[in-house]
């Protein structure tokens, strides 16, 4: 039905009465004192239209107070760019997945179902057991998911690694770590995060010198900064992660540790052989402890026998299954322990993660808040960022030239963990790639 202009005006007070009634109905007092907002004064001609709007919702939701609700803040209204037709239309690459990924503060995130499976496949494949050391027992599902998830909306990210397990051996360091610490280095860069490495004060040229290299030939596109942290007080780790100390400014958002030498519950630090090797390894534990207790900071420990940083969430776990576990086990936790058969692998699967975490529709319109346009990166550029073989290893190649040996024979060798680098992790890595790149 159509109703002219003149006829509207002259029968808009008599509307407005009748509406008025109406509104008392809806427990709208009064349409120039609102419960949110500024009035709006009709003009003639309008027609008043009334809606509930997020705001109304979030009142509902404080009055029944539910214990978990999505809504969204004044003025910042949920629009999603792409309309869904009918539910029958929907497939798994659209169906949406919630998931816990910090509780300081709360923080949930979307990913597609799609995408869900395909880093649940990366988790599956890098948790083999070459060593036999008994790792399936340290496995909690999702944790590679949960790390990705939170990296992915991280905007600073802070990364450490070193395990000087070879001491009677200058430089001590192995290579496992390194790789997987530089894999992950690359893809943040490449997604335009801020990404900084911290490392012993002792291996700080010798860290320096493996990155500029790594740059050189490619393996990374910009240099990273170089850090080491020296505990002067107890305010030194909050000072090293906050502006001025502030818990209110955290430098970063994210901290993750790879194949890091862990603080034992005895303040010591072991190998996997039992021997202390604390005299070579700085007190970065302190920053994921304090980092505990500020809020917006999570953190992730990647590990492959429960002595490394982070992994003290599973250390009951580590004191029952793995060998020498009463003494070794790490006693600082972190917010997500991945866990691979190789600590680089962990590395390369997290890279792996957030590439297809960015090529994901859903979960990319929801770190960018559904505003503007979106802001999915071009895959060719994103593509070269992943770990490689030939990237890999040249890189493996630069730290044997450094002098760094094999964690498990002490070699020095195109080995990690005495596992030669063609045929075994080569291999790895084109499996890990296959399940990323394919469609």
């Amino acid at each position: 039905m159509f109703f002219s202009p003149h006829f509207l005006r002259g029968t808009m007070f008599i509307f407005i009465n009748m509406l008025s009634s109406f509104l008392g109905i809806l427990g709208i007092k009064d349409l120039q004192k609102p419960d949110f907002g500024d009035p709006v004064q009709p003009h003639p001609g309008d027609i008043p239209v009334f809606w509930a709007c997020g705001v109304t919702g979030t009142e509902a939701v404080s009055s029944s107070r539910s214990s978990l609700a999505f809504t969204h803040s004044p003025g910042c209204m949920f629009v999603t760019d792409v309309p869904i037709q009918s539910t029958s239309s929907i497939n798994a690459a659209e169906i949406p997945e919630v998931f816990q990924i910090s509780s300081n503060p709360m923080h949930y995130s979307l990913v597609s179902m799609q995408t869900t499976e395909k880093i649940r496949k990366l988790e599956d494949v890098i948790a083999v057991d070459p060593g036999n050391r008994g790792i399936k027992h340290l496995l909690n599902k999702d944790e590679l998911l949960k790390s990705s998830l939170s990296l992915s909306h991280a905007r600073s990210v802070l990364i450490t690694t070193g395990f000087p397990t070879h001491f009677q051996h200058q430089p001590p360091e192995e290579t496992d770590g390194p790789p997987g610490a530089i894999a992950m280095v690359a893809m943040l860069q490449a997604l335009g995060k801020k990404v900084a490495i911290v490392a012993d004060e002792r291996a700080i040229e010798l860290n320096k010198s493996i990155l500029d290299q790594a740059v050189e030939q490619g393996i990374l596109r910009d240099p990273v900064p170089l850090l080491h942290y020296k505990e002067e007080n107890v305010d030194s780790a909050l000072n090293f992660l906050c502006e001025n100390g502030d818990p209110k400014k955290p430098r970063f958002d994210h901290l993750v540790a790879i194949e890091r030498a862990g603080r034992a519950s005895d303040g010591n630090y072991y190998n996997a052989r039992k021997i202390n090797i604390k005299h070579l390894v700085d007190p970065i534990d302190n920053l994921f402890v304090t980092a505990q207790h500020i809020e917006g900071i999570t953190s992730t420990g990647i590990g492959d026998g429960g002595n490394e940083l982070g992994t003290g969430k599973v250390k009951e776990a580590v004191r029952k299954h793995i060998k020498n576990g009463d003494t070794i086990a790490c006693d600082i936790a972190a917010d997500f322990a991945v866990i691979a058969g190789v600590s680089n692998w962990g590395g390369y699967a997290v890279a792996c993660a957030l590439y297809l975490l960015n090529n994901c529709e859903i979960h990319e319109r929801y770190v960018r808040k559904a505003v503007g346009f979106s802001k999915l990166k071009e895959e060719n550029y994103l593509k070269s960022s992943l770990p490689d073989v030939n990237k890999e290893e040249n890189l493996l190649r630069i730290l044997v030239d450094h002098g760094i040996r094999s964690g498990v024979t002490g070699n020095l060798a195109m080995e990690v963990d005495g596992l030669p680098f063609n045929n075994i992790h080569s291999e790895m890595i084109q499996r890990l790639l296959a399940l990323t790149t394919k469609s």
